[in-house]
């Protein structure tokens, strides 16, 4: 964990202004939809900061702060790999792609997202509320 959490203006002046309206929409969501609390870290090789989303030491997801994007991790086990799979239709090409190409382990399927603008925001949503129904009516 770091001591000092980076500022608004700081994430901004990183990740520019395209990224930064992507990030505040998904911050957004998860603090008015969950009662999870954000940790924050260096980012190490995946990025300048990360920030988890975190509750009973379950993740919900994780993000990392790059130069001009970040990018979010979203684990799904087996429930929500079949719930994705039912629901596959409904998420972009991108999305899809990046599900069918990436490699399934022993607690699943690791979807790390580039975010460089609102285009995947929706999808993001979609998976996170796929990840855990949220507590709060979405």
């Amino acid at each position: 964990m770091i001591d000092i959490i980076p500022t608004e203006e700081q994430i901004e002046s990183l990740l520019g202004e395209t990224a930064m309206q992507a990030w505040n929409d998904l911050i957004g969501f998860i603090e008015l939809h969950y009662e999870y609390e954000p940790v924050w870290d260096e980012g190490g090789k995946y990025g300048i900061w990360e920030v988890k989303y975190r509750k009973s030491g379950k993740t919900l997801c994780s993000f990392y702060v790059k130069n001009g994007q970040f990018t979010v991790l979203v684990i799904l086990g087996k429930a929500e790999r079949e719930s994705f799979e039912l629901s596959h239709k409904e998420f972009s090409s991108e999305i899809n792609e990046l599900y069918t190409n990436t490699r399934q382990y022993h607690d699943g399927k690791w979807l790390w997202i580039n975010v460089f603008d609102m285009s995947l925001i929706e999808d993001i949503k979609r998976l996170i509320v796929i990840k855990k129904k949220p507590k709060r009516k979405v």
